[in-house]
């Protein structure tokens, strides 16, 4: 199971994302979390202290690892397109709760399409992640979909982009579907989140088709806390946990 999850700052996507890699865990299967939203906070949601995720540094800021890999230095302008990277997933994540946490940070500099060997090693990192047959691999990405290239993208099992209730948020679904399509993606899907009430799902109804449409997440004051005190959302709000529980067994009853 490979699955993307977008969605724009603060709607919820990293909650979906650790819970649904928690749940997986619980069942014994292999379960690799990348992060590559740029506001790296995974961590945190799947279990690990503030001092714990100070402690990683991402991917993309490891320039000994890069220069190697790539081959790219201040004397040499060429670098490699296509780096081995196949045992950096095992080899940099942190393992907790029976999750294994990759993260990979962002390219700051050269724009988001930049062909630099940081980008150029973030996207082999991703594509890496694909191939790996026996895991789950969770992505809590950026809004974009920048770092997937065609390749990587045709062997994701899911695109999710997770909203809110409101008429932005459709927007940005919209957005991630067109870029989707250019990537030959025909589907993605949609988790409503912060849902208040039956207004908010009929609105939401109205919006999204329903053969899009995975499942609702009501709005908890538990998670919100949970947030604040830096915990996972999976250890402090069981109607959360049961309503991702929800959307996992439809994911899952799909893929069989």
């Amino acid at each position: 199971m490979k699955v993307a999850i977008t969605g724009k700052g603060g709607v919820g996507k990293t909650t979906l994302s650790s819970v649904l890699a928690r749940l997986y865990a619980d069942e014994g299967r292999t379960v690799l979390a990348a992060d590559v939203d740029p506001d790296a906070n995974l961590g945190l949601a799947l279990g690990f202290t503030e001092e714990e995720v100070n402690s990683i540094t991402p991917i993309s800021k490891m320039q000994k690892l890069i220069q190697e890999r790539t081959g790219a230095n201040n004397l040499n302008k060429f670098f490699k397109l296509n780096p081995q990277v196949s045992d950096i997933p095992d080899a940099y994540a942190r393992e907790i709760n029976g999750v294994k946490l990759l993260v990979m940070g962002t390219v700051e500099t050269g724009g988001s399409g930049c062909v630099c060997p940081e980008h150029v090693m973030l996207k082999s990192i991703l594509s890496a992640l694909v191939f790996r047959k026996d895991d789950v691999v969770i992505m809590d990405m950026e809004a974009g979909l920048e770092h997937l290239g065609r390749g990587t993208a045709s062997m994701m099992d899911q695109f999710i982009v997770v909203i809110e209730p409101g008429a932005r948020s459709i927007q940005t679904y919209e957005k991630v579907k067109k870029l989707a399509a250019d990537l030959g993606i025909t589907q993605v899907r949609v988790v409503a989140n912060k849902v208040r009430d039956q207004q908010d799902e009929d609105f939401l109804r109205s919006r999204i088709p329903e053969a899009d449409l995975l499942g609702f997440i009501h709005y908890s004051g538990d998670v919100i806390d949970a947030d604040r005190r830096g915990m996972s959302p999976y250890d402090t709000s069981a109607q959360t946990v049961e309503e991702i529980r929800r959307i996992k067994d439809k994911i899952d009853s799909e893929k069989n």
